[in-house]
């Protein structure tokens, strides 16, 4: 189930490097991994990393939900 899950990830080519990084966007979402740690886990620049998740759409800050909303009222 897990596989054919990481195998829509379009972004790698091999199924190993998909799961690693649905593992590593949870674990980045859940505030459990810094970016830079899972850049590393990666094996990618923490740039690139930032990169693959604007090209595939998915928004990423620094800022707490709370530090966000100060920002949108700013």
């Amino acid at each position: 189930m897990f596989r054919s899950i990481a195998s829509l990830v379009q972004m790698f080519k091999d199924i190993e490097q998909k799961e690693k990084f649905l593992f590593v966007l949870g674990a980045l979402f859940s505030r459990v991994i810094s970016l830079k740690k899972a850049s590393e886990i990666m094996e990618i620049e923490p740039q690139v990393f930032l990169k693959i998740l604007d090209l595939m759409g998915i928004e990423f800050s620094y800022l707490s939900p709370e530090d966000v909303a100060l920002e949108k009222n700013w």
